[in-house]
C-alpha cells in the first residue's frame, strides 16, 4: 500500500504543552516525547482501502472519514499497521471492552491529546496558527459540509485541518470519574461555530457513538 498518496507522516519534535479544561477551569502541564503525525486527517479513500467501509453520507475519496467512533478508529490503525508490517499499537481485550497499548510497537496509532494540541499549536500560543478563514473549514466558511482534506493553510510544521473539518478523536479518557469511558475529540469541525476551533478547545463523546463531524489522524511512536 502507499500511504504517501494519502498522508506524509511528519516529525513532531519533543516540548511541553499546558493542556485547560474549561469546565473545571484546570490546568496540566505535559511533556511530549518526539513522535510522528499526519500531516492531514485520515481520508475516505485509505479507510475504504483498508477497511472495504464507507461510512457517512458524503462522497469523495480526498474528504475527510467522518462517522467512525473511537473503536473504529482504534482498529483501524491495527489494520493498517498489519497491512504495513508494522506491529500494532493496540491490544483489544477479547471482552470487547477494554483495550492497551503497547507504547514500545511502531505502529499506526491515535495521538494523546497533548501530542495533538502541541502539534496543533506548531510553536504558537494563541488560539488559532493563523486566521481562521485561511486556516479551517469551520460553520462560517464551510456550507456546512465537510471539504478535501489539505485544501487551508497549514501550520508552521506542516500540519492541514487541525482545527475545522472534522473533529479528531485522541487516544486520551476525558474524565473518568464524571464521564467514564468517553474519550477527548479535539479541533472542531464544519459544523461548529468559531469559538470551537481552537487549539485549546477539548469536546468529549462515547467511544462507540459515531458522529458525522468526527474522523481522526494517525500518529506513531519513534524510537527512544
Amino acid at each position: 500500500m502507499d500511504l504517501s498518496a494519502h498522508h506524509t507522516m511528519i516529525a513532531v519534535p519533543a516540548g511541553e504543552v499546558v493542556l485547560t479544561d474549561r469546565r473545571t477551569q484546570r490546568s496540566w502541564s505535559v511533556r511530549p516525547a518526539p513522535y510522528e503525525l499526519a500531516d492531514v486527517p485520515v481520508t475516505r479513500a485509505l479507510y475504504a482501502e483498508v477497511t472495504g467501509q464507507r461510512p457517512g453520507p458524503a462522497r469523495g475519496g480526498r474528504l475527510p472519514v467522518e462517522g467512525v467512533s473511537w473503536w473504529d478508529a482504534v482498529r483501524f490503525c491495527n489494520a493498517l499497521s498489519a497491512r504495513a508490517g508494522l506491529r500494532p499499537a493496540y491490544r483489544l481485550h477479547e471482552d470487547g471492552e477494554g483495550v492497551d497499548r503497547d507504547a514500545s510497537a511502531d505502529g499506526y496509532r491515535l495521538p494523546t491529546e497533548a501530542e495533538w494540541e502541541h502539534a496543533c499549536r506548531a510553536g504558537t500560543d494563541g488560539p488559532h496558527y493563523g486566521p481562521l478563514d485561511e486556516i479551517a473549514w469551520y460553520r462560517g466558511n464551510s456550507g456546512e459540509r465537510p471539504h478535501e482534506v489539505g485544501g487551508k493553510r497549514p501550520n508552521a510544521w506542516g500540519f492541514h485541518d487541525m482545527l475545522g473539518n472534522v473533529w479528531d478523536w485522541c487516544w486520551d479518557v476525558y474524565d473518568a470519574e464524571v464521564y467514564g469511558s468517553y474519550r477527548v475529540l479535539r479541533g472542531g469541525g464544519w459544523f461548529d461555530e468559531h469559538w470551537s476551533c481552537r487549539a485549546s478547545a477539548r469536546r468529549r463523546s462515547h467511544p462507540t457513538f459515531a458522529v458525522d463531524d468526527v474522523g481522526f489522524r494517525l500518529a506513531r511512536s519513534l524510537p527512544s
